[in-house]
Order: structure tokens, then sequence, then C-alpha cells
């Protein structure tokens, strides 16, 4: 027998004898999902496409950073501004605050516009409908494609948009809205290398949240300022009369940095403790997994709102900048239980919040510690009240404060009730 048909032969036997180990233990799905996932990774380009253009990046000398001119702010006359962001669909966590911000100063006299940073070509009228209607935005949306023109601020609002701002000629202060620290989005590589060089840009950094404010200074030398989280009482609140039986948890697997796996196996281990207790995951759809449980997909805000009434305890996971999740679910007065760390420590102010390792057994502990506390409803009634001062008028309120100072105009500058005429160019 030749050496090639016994290595056949081998590979073969190795190969039919995993098919019966896997057909034993994962069944005919298992095997389903495993051919879908081969297929897939075959049927994949080899050549991803970035997140940024190549073009931009080549472009963007950071040892010659641009210089750019601030327009005069003139009594009477708003504050303009220029964010650039990525077209989003409805419902993201990082656009619904950026535009509850952007709302807040466009109800406080400043003049909003939005530029998509389209690298996919995605079609601009569909997401411009998107942007009014799931974010309630009505000012001026367009493309990056024709540039930019003049403000008193340009804000980068993700790393992929740092480079379009860096590279932009058009006049204005340089500022980068923070909601993370993106070079943690990826393993060690490419894309987190160039997220972190958008930190060398020279913008000023407006953070939400304090985590990461040291870092950014003592790292990469930027100027940094920061704002508190809010929560949208008016939506996620504590509601008399709901019965809890349940526990709660986000499962977003595309996101490595919410621990999903983690999470579903701490769930595992809860109801191996407390089968008498419901489960109840949202977001995206798990499919078959090895306990019982509710899947909600994807919910309105009112319908997550009532399923935290009906839950005792949520698990919320995050491995970097801390998640809304925990914040919406001491509203409504569901205790979030939240993998101990100094960033999530920094950013959640709250005596409710119960911490945990990041270990499947001791989040399950604390779920079931959740479930057995004695005067429940009191502890419930008291986290959400410790929420009401949390809110994004505030937040907005600080953002403001920021823009203003740097910029170097007087707190009275502009207002809602102002008839303006746009000072720096004759159209928008």
């Amino acid at each position: 027998m030749s050496l090639a048909v016994e290595q056949t032969r081998i590979q073969l036997g190795r190969r039919y004898r995993q098919f019966l180990n896997l057909l034993e233990f994962e069944g005919k799905r298992g095997i389903a999902d495993r051919l879908r996932l081969a297929a897939a990774q075959r049927l994949a380009p080899k050549q991803i496409t970035m997140p940024v253009k190549g073009a931009d990046i080549l472009t963007a000398d950071l040892s010659l950073p641009f210089q750019p001119t601030i327009p005069k702010l003139i009594p009477k006359q708003p504050i303009i501004i220029n964010w650039v962001t990525i077209p989003a669909g409805p419902g993201g966590g990082g656009h619904t605050t950026l535009f509850r911000i952007i709302r807040h100063l466009q109800a406080h006299g400043y003049h909003n516009r939005v530029y998509f940073y389209n690298v996919y070509r995605a079609d601009h009228r569909y997401y411009e409908h998107i942007i009014r209607s799931s974010y309630g935005f009505n000012g001026c949306v367009a493309t990056l494609d024709a540039g930019m023109k003049d403000a008193h601020a340009v804000v980068a609002t993700s790393w992929p948009t740092a480079y379009p701002v860096f590279n932009s000629r058009c006049a204005g202060k340089r500022f980068y809205f923070i909601q993370d620290f993106e070079p943690y989005f990826y393993p060690a590589g490419a894309l987190s290398l160039l997220a972190e060089n958008t930190y060398r840009m020279q913008f000023h950094g407006i953070t939400i949240g304090r985590c990461f404010v040291e870092k950014l200074k003592s790292d990469f030398g930027m100027s940094v300022d920061s704002f508190e989280y809010g929560c949208d009482i008016s939506r996620y609140c504590r509601l008399d009369g709901v019965k809890r039986f349940g526990v709660v948890f986000y499962a977003r697997p595309e996101a490595a940095r919410r621990g999903c796996e983690i999470g579903l196996m701490a769930l595992e281990a809860f109801a191996a403790r407390r089968p008498d207790v419901e489960i109840h995951l949202y977001g995206t759809r798990m499919g078959n997994l090895p306990f019982r449980f509710t899947d909600h997909g994807r919910i309105s805000p009112e319908e997550l709102n009532h399923l935290y009434n009906r839950c005792y305890a949520g698990l919320s996971l995050s491995l970097t900048n801390v998640s809304l999740v925990a914040h919406e679910m001491l509203a409504a007065g569901c205790i979030p239980v939240v993998n101990d760390s100094v960033w999530n420590r920094t950013d959640i102010a709250s005596s409710f919040v119960r911490y945990a390792p990041a270990d499947p057994h001791r989040l399950a502990a604390e779920l079931e510690a959740v479930i057995t506390t004695g005067d429940f409803d009191s502890v419930s009634r008291a986290a959400a009240a410790s929420m009401h001062s949390r809110t994004w008028d505030d937040a907005g309120e600080k953002v403001d404060e920021i823009f203003r100072r740097v910029l170097g105009v007087s707190p009275h500058v502009s207002s809602p009730s102002l008839q303006w005429r746009p000072a720096l160019s004759p159209a928008d």
C-alpha cells in the first residue's frame, strides 16, 4: 500500500470517528451547524473589507497633524458642529447615546450636521431615514464624499471616523466622542493598532464615563473631559403590581466584549441550582442551549422594561466600558449581577449592583443570592430610586459645558429661542 493511500485511509478513519462522536454528543443539529460554519468559511472572501478606507489611513500622517482654523463665534449665532459617524441600524447602543447628546445640544441652540463615513457604500437614503425615524435627528445628514463645510467643531465618533476627521481640511476644532476603548474590540493585530493610533491624532476627547480618562491622558497624551452615564427613566422604571419570577441576560455573542459565552455558562450553572426560576434571554436569538429558557430576541424598550420588571436579577457582563444595560436594570428595580472590574466599579455609581468574578459558578451564586434576598421588594424600590438622579439631560448639559469651555464660548452665546442664520456658509 502506498504512503498516500495509507494517509488517506487514516484521515478518513479519523473523520468518521469524529462524525460518530459529534452525532452522539451534539446530535444532527450540531453536525449541521458545523457544516454550515465550514461552508461559510470556505465561501468567505480571503480579503476582508476593513472598517476604514486604506487611502484614509495612508493619507493620515500623524507626524504632520493639520492645524485647522477655528471660526470666530459671533454673539447670538449658534455653535456649529460637524459629527462624523458610521451609518447604523435602529436601536444601536452607541448611536442611541450619541444622538441623545446631539438632540440635547440642538435643543439648546447648537446647529448640528451629521456626515456619514460610508466605507461599505450603504444606501444613504435608507440610513438617513433611520437617523430621523429611530434617533430623532431632524438636521442636515450628508455624506463625506464631497467633504465637510466649515464648523466650529468637528467630531469623530468612533475610531474609523477619526481618520477622515484627521484628514479633512475644513475649519473647526477637532474632538473625539469616545464611548469605549476601541482597540480592545480586536485581537492584537493591525485593527487594534489602527484604532489605537486614533488617540494620537491630538483631538480633544469627550468620554462617557471616567474609566479610560487616565489611560487616554497617560498613554496617549490626550486632552480629555468626561461626562457621566445617564438613564432614560421615562422608559426604564419600576412598575407596581408586576410579579417577579425570573432572571434575564442580554445575549450578544457577536460582541466579544460582552462576555456572552461566560454568561450562558453562568446561566447553565444557575439553572442547575434553581430549576424553579425562569431564565429569559434577549438580543441575538441563541437557538438550542442546555437549559430551559425563553428567547425574546430583539424587543422594544417598552417590552424590555416590562421584562426587567418580571425579573429579580439580570446578568450584565462587560469586559471594557460598562454597559448601559446595568443602569436600565436598576431603574426597573431588577438587580444587576456584574463582572467585577475596576472599569465597571468606576462608572456604575450604585450600591445595589452585585459584583462577582467573571467565573460561571461565582456569577450563578450571585444570581441565586439576589433571588433569596430578604425583603426584596424594598431593595428593588431603593435600587430604582437610586437612578432618578442620573438623567441624560445632565449628561447633555455637561457636554454642552465642555464644548463651550474648550471653544472659549460664553455660556450664553446661543439659545434655543434664537432665530439664526448660518455664520460660515450661505447654505446647508
